[in-house]
């Protein structure tokens, strides 16, 4: 008897996500680049603060809104995301940076622009209902 690679029929992997949610505050104003490709890229630190130590994520921000560059250390936002590994030439060498990309941002006080990423958050959750 022979060993099919392939899943029985009535098997069905669950559904994978790659899914960040971010709350935190701006550790500095956003570095914003206009790449070779023309594409314009705002990088922000954020600082989450747990029970135990406080963490640094770096989120990579696509064709921000004007808004987002007037961001200042101290700001509070939330981030819908996704984490990556973007690869990048520098001094010659190939890098790498682990970073969530971000969907969507708002300030947390923006209430319009939260209850957007709520919706969001719910749509992707529901995703792994099937």
């Amino acid at each position: 008897m022979s060993r099919s690679a392939e899943p029985a029929a009535d098997h069905v992997d669950p559904p994978s996500l790659n899914f960040a949610v971010l709350r935190g505050q701006c550790s500095s104003p956003p570095e914003v680049r206009v790449l070779p490709s023309g594409q314009v890229l705002a990088q922000v630190q954020v600082t989450t603060r747990g029970s135990e130590k406080a963490v640094s994520v770096p989120v990579a921000v696509w064709s921000p809104a004007a808004w987002v560059e007037t961001l200042e250390a101290g700001d509070e936002i939330v981030v819908v995301g996704s984490v990556r590994r973007r690869f990048f030439r520098a001094g010659g060498a190939t890098a790498s940076r682990v970073e969530v990309e971000a969907e969507a941002i708002a300030r947390a006080r923006d209430r319009r622009r939260l209850a957007a990423l709520r919706k969001r958050v719910d749509q992707l959750l529901g995703e792994l209902d099937g």
